[in-house]
Order: C-alpha cells, then sequence, then structure tokens
C-alpha cells in the first residue's frame, strides 16, 4: 500500500508539472488552452473547476460537457450533412452562438481553462486549442484558423509549445536531484574501499572472474563504484576487463551476449521467486544479484525462537562454511541455505577466534532468523555534504549521467530478454521503498520524470516526440502537414502506446501467476 501511495502521488506530481510546461508555452503565445486534467476522463470526471463572472464553479463526479459544436445543415434539404460513416458532420460554435447559451452554461467561456481531475491514472493531457491530437479531431476544428489556435502559430512558436513539458520534466528531475543533495548530502562507497574484493554470481564467474577478485579496469576506465561494474559490464557492454587477484594481475574478456544471458538469467531467477511466493504468502522474495561487496556474514542479532537461537548462536558469530561447502560472504551464505529447505545442515562459524560448528534444521523460508552486520561496519564510506549552491551542480551532473546510463540501457528492451523484463504500473511501483522514506521517494520521483522527458522525446506519433518530428519536417520542406494526416498519425501512435502499455501491465499480471 506505502508502495503504491507513493508512485500515486509521483505520478500526479510528474503529470501536472509536464502539462504545465505545455500550458505555460501556450499561454506565453496566446494560444487558448480549453482543458488542463491530471489523469484522463472518459464520459465522466472526479472534478471539474472552472472560473468565470469573477468566481470559481465546481462540478463532482459529473458527467462531462458536451462540446460546443454545432450540426452542419445540408443548404438544399435542411438536414444534417453525414460523414462517410454515417456520423453527422460538426463544426465549432460561433462567438455568437457561444454568448447566446446560457450565463451559467461553461461553454460560453472558451478563453477560461477547464481544470479537473479524471478517473483513470493512466497519465493527463493539455486541451490546446487548434491542436490536431487525443482530444481534437479534423471536424472538431473551425473551417478557417483562428488567431487564438495552435495551428495558426509560426512553427516555432508550436515547437515551444509542445517541447514545453519535456523541458520542464527533465528541469524537475534536475532540480529535485539538487534538492536532494543539498537535503541529505551524498553517501558513496568506493570500490577501493573493499578490501576484501568482490561477490560474483555464477554468471559472471562463467566469465572468468574469482571470487574476491579485484577490479582494476574496464576497457580502461576504472570503477568508481559497484553500480559503475554492472553500467560498464550490462548496460554499456564492455568486454575488456582486468582484476587483481591476489598479486596477479590477469586481464579477462567478456562475452558479447554477457547482457542478454544476465537479463535471462535474472528473469528465471525472479520467476521462481514468484512459484515460491505463491506457495508460501510468507515468504519474503529475494532479488537477483550479479556482483556485490565481498562481506563477511557476522550475526548482528539473533531473533529469539527462530533457526539461530535453537542451534545456540551468538550475535558476533561469524559463518564461514554449512556443511562442507566453504562460504566466506554473506552472499554465499544466503546462496547455500536457499539450497536446503526443510533440511538438517550443519554451520560452520568463528567466536571469539575459535573455529565451532553447530547443527541446525533450516525451514521452507531458509533463513536462519538473524540480523546481519551490514557492508557499512566493514568498508567505510564517504559522506559529501553540499551547500545550496554545491548542490545545483552536482545535482545537474548526477541526473545527466543518470539519464545517460538510462537511454544506454534502452537498447536491451528490443532484446525477448529485455522486453520480458517490461514492467507496467506494478514494477515501477516496487522500485519505491515498502516503507515510507522522502529521501527515496523524491530520488525515485526525479528518476521517473527523466523517463518521461525520455519517453516523451521518441518520434512516436501522439507523444511529444512525434509532433517534433513532423515540426522539424515542416520547417526543412516549408510545407506543413494536412490536419488529416496529423488525426490519422496520432491515432496510430495512440494504438501502439496502448498495445504497449498492456503489453507492459500484461508483463506484470502474468508475473501474478506464472
Amino acid at each position: 500500500m506505502i508502495q503504491a501511495l507513493q508512485l500515486i502521488l509521483a505520478l500526479c506530481i510528474l503529470v501536472v508539472i509536464h502539462e504545465l510546461g505545455h500550458f505555460t508555452f501556450a499561454k506565453i503565445f496566446h494560444v487558448r488552452v480549453e482543458k488542463f486534467y491530471m489523469f484522463f476522463n472518459p464520459w465522466i470526471s472526479l472534478l471539474r473547476a472552472k472560473k468565470f463572472n469573477g468566481k470559481w464553479h465546481f462540478a463532482f463526479l459529473s458527467r462531462n460537457l458536451e462540446p460546443a459544436v454545432e450540426e452542419v445543415k445540408d443548404a438544399a434539404t435542411g438536414e444534417t450533412k453525414k460523414d462517410e460513416k454515417g456520423r453527422p458532420v460538426v463544426r465549432p460554435m460561433t462567438d455568437e452562438e457561444l454568448q447566446a447559451l446560457p450565463e451559467d452554461d461553461w461553454r460560453r467561456y472558451p478563453d477560461n481553462t477547464e481544470w479537473g481531475i479524471g478517473w483513470l491514472p493512466v497519465g493527463g493531457y493539455c486541451a490546446i486549442g487548434g491542436m490536431v491530437d487525443e482530444t481534437h479531431k479534423t471536424e472538431d476544428l473551425a473551417a478557417e484558423p483562428q488567431a487564438w489556435e495552435f495551428r495558426s502559430k509560426p512553427a516555432w512558436q508550436r515547437m515551444l509549445i509542445i517541447l514545453g513539458g519535456i523541458l520542464v520534466n527533465f528541469i524537475a528531475a534536475l532540480v529535485i536531484f539538487s534538492m536532494v543533495l543539498w537535503t541529505w548530502g551524498k553517501d558513496e562507497m568506493p570500490l577501493s574501499n573493499a578490501s576484501d574484493g568482490l561477490y560474483y554470481s555464477e554468471i559472471l564467474l562463467q566469465e572468468g572472474f574469482h571470487q574476491q577478485d579485484k577490479i582494476l579496469s574496464i576497457e580502461g576506465q576504472e570503477p568508481q563504484e559497484l553500480g559503475d561494474v554492472v553500467q560498464l559490464l550490462i548496460i554499456e557492454g564492455k568486454r575488456d576487463v582486468r582484476v587483481l587477484r591476489g598479486t596477479d594481475t590477469v586481464s579477462l574478456r567478456m562475452s558479447e551476449d554477457l547482457g542478454t544471458r544476465y537479463l535471462a538469467v535474472q528473469n528465471d531467477f525472479d520467476r521462481q521467486e514468484r512459484e515460491k511466493a505463491r506457495q508460501d504468502e510468507n515468504y519474503q522474495r529475494a532479488h537477483y544479484v550479479l556482483v556485490q561487496e565481498y562481506v563477511p556474514f557476522v550475526i548482528d542479532s539473533v531473533m529469539p525462537e527462530n533457526v539461530a537461537d535453537l542451534a545456540g548462536m551468538q550475535k558476533g558469530d561469524s559463518i564461514v562454511r554449512i556443511d562442507s561447502v566453504a562460504c566466506g560472504c554473506q552472499a554465499l551464505v544466503i546462496n547455500e541455505l536457499r539450497k536446503h529447505p526443510l533440511d538438517s545442515i550443519t554451520i560452520g562459524f568463528y567466536r571469539n577466534g575459535q573455529y565451532q560448528t553447530a547443527h541446525a534444521f533450516i525451514g521452507d523460508q531458509c533463513k536462519l532468523g538473524v540480523i546481519m552486520k551490514s557492508k557499512f561496519d566493514f568498508y567505510p564510506t564517504n559522506h559529501t555534504d553540499y551547500s545550496f549552491l554545491e548542490s545545483i551542480p552536482a545535482g545537474i551532473q548526477y541526473g545527466w549521467d543518470l539519464l545517460v546510463m538510462y537511454v544506454k540501457q534502452f537498447r536491451l528492451v528490443f532484446t525477448k530478454e529485455g522486453a520480458q523484463s517490461l514492467g507496467g504500473f506494478g514494477a515501477i511501483g516496487s522500485m519505491f521503498p515498502s516503507a515510507w522514506n522522502w529521501q527515496a521517494f523524491w530520488h525515485m520521483t526525479a528518476f521517473l520524470s527523466l523517463i518521461l522527458a525520455f519517453m516523451n522525446f521518441l518520434p512516436i506519433p501522439a507523444l511529444d516526440g512525434g509532433y517534433i518530428l513532423f515540426l522539424l519536417v515542416e520547417m526543412i520542406t516549408r510545407r506543413k502537414p494536412s490536419d488529416k494526416f496529423l488525426e490519422r498519425a496520432n491515432e496510430i501512435g495512440f494504438w501502439l502506446l496502448i498495445a504497449l502499455l498492456i503489453f507492459a501491465n500484461g508483463n506484470d499480471i502474468l508475473k501474478i501467476f506464472f
């Protein structure tokens, strides 16, 4: 529930600021903004509000207003004209017809924006007058372009109106990152501080790594943090690695398909974890870890009446062996315990420098019932505080680096394994912490703002990037695409986006049952 609330709040913030970007530039260039809605509102709206005659008017859980249009009559017969699909042909009301409407009819005041909240939480929109999009068809437009319409403005002004949402999302992300650094600072643990080296998952062991290897460079670049290793090997596909193994320097060559193999292994691991969670509602799912610091398994506290407590283990015990398998770090101990559900094992550990053993029965959760000392108890971290002025360039640099990393990993989406990893709202919500944490919330909100800016920049009709593409073509060729062409392109783009939305959220649903 807490993750869902964080996701909803973040999406509300991001949708509003994105549409405010369009709204602001539209107002700068004197373009009429008919509606501004958070979430979509087919047929009914949770809330509608509009200011006219000096005061605000509200409508709650009400049907949407009928469009301000009139049916077109045939001059000869006086009957309503029909289009090729048999629908009545309509035209926008003239100013005289609008003024003839009752004083309390909201449609009488088209210059005033209608603000609202829809019931379908998959985005939002800003209905800009004279713009062919999901809110306007070509038949909704007046026969002659009006001065206040989007289509009447020069191409550069239309470009800025479209770019407004993307720019605001990008700038908002950088501002939030800067404020996070100013408020909480930044904690880093350089790889050089991990004196015992790194733990490598099976897929990296297959590439030639040995446990506790220290990575010196990846294609000449020295990774500063653990995240750099994942980015360089998986996201960027770097292949040449130099490691320090004991006192020897060893060169390794990664496979070309390491990234897709990693995704396949991760997907399979997640599937197994989901299956265990379905069989036991109390099962706590684990996450696949590619590489992490080599941290000793030292008990910080023992939970009463649990596996370790019943086996006589105590705070400070350092586990080094499960049965006959040597386990020098937390990840190896955890991995080995996972192989022994509902089984009796022998635990080898050190207590006050003396090697001892204990016998224990492991339940179906494959846990000892202890809290381990964290990596921060063994390896020092670097904390940096930022003044307000220092946080601005640091936040900009951090946000830019994060965007570059996201763009680079986007290539994996077009692989079979990457497509299977795609997730919808459920996957996004799971990225938020399960306990409310303002630092994590704002960091995740800023990251989603970057993603929203990037996704909207893609040249797909119905997205901002599609309009930008058509405007660039218009500027180069000096020929404006017809309104009918834009309408058809938007319809195609809209259904492509709906298909992608169904696919991504369908993956989330399938992961619940399979």
